[in-house]
């Protein structure tokens, strides 16, 4: 979880290949009038976000009844994590991907493929509330030290 821009999708994505289990971004998963609404430099609301958290959730539950999984998105707020984590009780390991706005700004306008304009980041800076269940982690790092770091959280 973090911000656009943290390095959720790199670092999910080389996650996912190292374990060996599937990887899903949720920004794959937002209805379009969502993604419409981002590229108009326009934030969501809770009720913009409410059945995108919903599907991520169903997605969650689908997958653990095999395997595990990676799904990364923002999770900005506690309510929003609640939505993701609903009826997975401990079988959810957060990590926080955070970093300075001004590092993470320069990462959003290098970014040619993404619908997120660098506009809307100080909105999801002014809304993130820090978790407090997760695995913090400084975007500062490698990918590769990121990776090593999640490994060897203690998870079931």
């Amino acid at each position: 979880m973090g911000v656009s821009g943290s390095g959720k999708s790199t670092i999910g994505k080389l996650l996912a290949q190292d374990l060996d289990i599937p990887f899903f971004d949720g920004d794959d998963f937002h209805p379009q009038q969502n993604i419409q609404k981002m590229s108009e430099g326009k934030p969501l609301t809770d009720v913009d976000r409410q059945g995108w958290l919903e599907s991520l959730n169903k997605l969650a539950i689908a997958q653990l009844k095999n395997n595990s999984c990676v799904i990364v998105c923002s999770a900005l707020k506690q309510k929003y994590r609640d939505i993701l984590n609903n009826s997975l009780g401990d079988k959810t390991l957060w990590i926080h991907l955070q970093g300075s706005f001004d590092l993470i700004q320069k990462r959003v306008q290098r970014r040619a493929d993404h619908f997120m304009p660098t506009a809307l980041l100080q909105s999801q800076f002014d809304i993130l509330e820090k978790p407090k269940n997760a695995i913090e982690i400084s975007v500062d790092l490698s990918p590769i030290k990121i990776i090593e770091i999640i490994k060897n959280q203690p998870h079931e």
